[in-house]
This record gives structure tokens, C-alpha cells and sequence, in this order.
């Protein structure tokens, strides 16, 4: 790898989001590319949490 085509695993350059149910910042993942606009939780457990809780 040339040095010219830049550093390729710069993680502080990503987009970053809080978590809704514990505010955690999350890191964009390739995995995300197409659904990011509609991630909300860190993990499955964020997303477990947030279904047993009552709505306000």
C-alpha cells in the first residue's frame, strides 16, 4: 500500500451517533452502510433493554 492513498483505518474520521437507550457513542460499521439513518442501539442487549421498558 502506497502512502499517497492515505491511512484506510482511521477510525476517529467515521460518523458517530449516542445510543438511545444507554448514550453510548457508536462508531459507523460498514454493516451500518446502508441502514445508518435508522440504527439507534449499540448493541442487542441496548435494543432488549429498551422493548422490556414501558413507553413514557
Amino acid at each position: 500500500m502506497s502512502r499517497e492513498s492515505g491511512f484506510r483505518g482511521n477510525k476517529a474520521s467515521l460518523p458517530s451517533k449516542p445510543c438511545v437507550a444507554c448514550g453510548r457513542p457508536m462508531t459507523w460499521r460498514k454493516k451500518w452502510e446502508r441502514t445508518w439513518e435508522q440504527v439507534k442501539y449499540c448493541s442487542d442487549r441496548c435494543r432488549m433493554d429498551a422493548a422490556r421498558r414501558p413507553a413514557p
